[in-house]
């Protein structure tokens, strides 16, 4: 053999990891909802927790405001600031090669088209964000933030955010009236120009509905398997979250030697709609 060969062999190989660690875009994850490749989706806080999610394949990591309960202790999302969100932003990303990252707006960040602007714009200018997330449908601010290049992931169904009016975690969209709303929701932030959405903590019927009618990527959590995509807070997922876990949530430390181990597992079960199971969802 030539060392010709040997050198075009060597010249594939490297472009192959190129590839394998080139970060993953908006473009990525629609192709993977048109050819039917489920998406996985993991909470990341920290840079020694991203560069393990990352390594195991996962999409995306979602840097949320979940960090309020399950770091700081705190019973809701409702205090995490800007800055801290910043700051845990800077951690993942500082650790990724591939994972799409997707950054929370938390509470009373986009109370305003201007307060969102000047919010998102730390979100990816300081922390390199590719996406900043927000809850309910602000069709004006998710509209005024596309239109200056910011990428947005919706959230409807159960809002976090929106606890102390809600007044407990529970399923969202139950009756014909809020599960209509829901989809109509979800329709006109598809139509503001909104990239991703979450639905969380809805009955799985409608999750695949929305999912159905939606040319965006549709991540679940509490949402049922037809869905793009699935999302977990990585502390339920892990078994070591403070909080009650909740129904559509699974511990994949139980059947892992390590955390890498464990994060593998989740991925795989996601890629091959084995994760949620009926008994995880509603």
């Amino acid at each position: 053999m030539s060392f010709e060969w040997f050198e075009e062999v060597d010249l594939m190989v490297k472009k192959t990891e190129r590839d394998r660690l080139k970060a993953l875009s908006i473009l990525d994850l629609m192709a993977m909802k048109q050819s039917g490749e489920k998406i996985s989706c993991l909470t990341a806080y920290d840079a020694s927790f991203s560069q393990i999610i990352d390594r195991a394949g996962v999409d995306i990591m979602l840097v949320g405001d979940s960090l309020g309960m399950v770091v700081q202790g705190k019973k809701t999302t409702v205090s995490v600031s800007i800055d801290e969100m910043v700051y845990h932003t800077q951690c993942v990303t500082n650790a990724r090669s591939r994972a799409f990252i997707v950054a929370d707006l938390p509470f009373l960040s986009y109370a305003s088209i201007e307060i969102a602007t000047q919010n998102a714009a730390k979100l990816m200018q300081s922390a390199d964000a590719q996406m900043v997330k927000l809850e309910g449908a602000h069709i004006d601010i998710i509209e005024s933030l596309v239109k200056y290049g910011v990428p947005v992931c919706g959230h409807l169904g159960l809002l976090p955010q929106s606890i102390n009016q809600l007044g407990a975690y529970k399923i969202q969209g139950k009756s014909s009236k809020d599960a209509k709303k829901i989809l109509e929701d979800a329709k006109k932030i598809e139509q503001a120009g909104a990239s991703l959405l979450v639905l969380e903590c809805i009955p799985a019927e409608l999750a695949a509905e929305v999912t159905k009618q939606l040319k965006i990527p549709v991540i679940g959590i509490g949402a049922g398997v037809d869905c793009d995509g699935q999302v977990l807070v990585l502390y339920d997922m892990l078994g070591i979250s403070m909080r009650k876990v909740p129904k559509f949530c699974k511990n994949f430390m139980e059947t892992a030697i390590d955390v890498s181990e464990a994060v593998q597992q989740f991925h795989k079960a996601v890629k091959q709609s084995e994760f949620p199971a009926i008994k995880h969802s509603f």
